[in-house]
């Protein structure tokens, strides 16, 4: 059994080629700041969503999305038609990744409850019978 998938394979050097091209054929400024997350392809290739984020602040993704999803989308296929040794460039839909950013919120809020617990505010259970047997917590003084 192969260790990768074809389309998996595919994904990574459409990933590789579209970084390259942002980096070096793309003069826009707005697009400077993208990071490509991850390539997508369908099992037929001919579809592939594109995952990206923008750092430092991950902002204006919407206003980059549009921009990729517009005339860039096809300037950005034909660059890799010329790249990459494929029978057909699979059809780029480029996707604002926001995991990177809910994954902040998320360890800001862990470190928020630490910083609770240790600053001496007990934290008890509470539990009521509308949960069924599950535990919520909160902060008591």
């Amino acid at each position: 059994m192969k260790e990768y998938a074809r389309t998996e394979r595919v994904g990574t050097e459409l990933r590789r080629e579209l970084a390259e091209v942002l980096r070096d054929e793309v003069k826009d400024p707005r697009l400077q700041v993208i990071t490509l997350q991850e390539v997508r392809v369908s099992r037929d290739l001919a579809h592939a969503k594109v995952y990206f984020t923008c750092f430092p602040d991950d902002e204006g993704g919407d206003e980059q999305a549009r921009l990729l999803n517009g005339r860039l989308a096809g300037f950005l296929r034909r660059t890799l038609a010329r790249r990459v040794r494929l029978r057909t460039v699979p059809e780029l839909r480029f996707i604002h990744d926001e995991s990177i950013s809910q994954g902040e919120h998320l360890t800001s809020l862990i470190e928020e409850t630490m910083a609770t617990v240790e600053s001496g505010t007990d934290v008890k259970a509470v539990g009521t019978e509308a949960d069924h047997g599950k535990e919520s917590f909160s902060p008591t003084k």
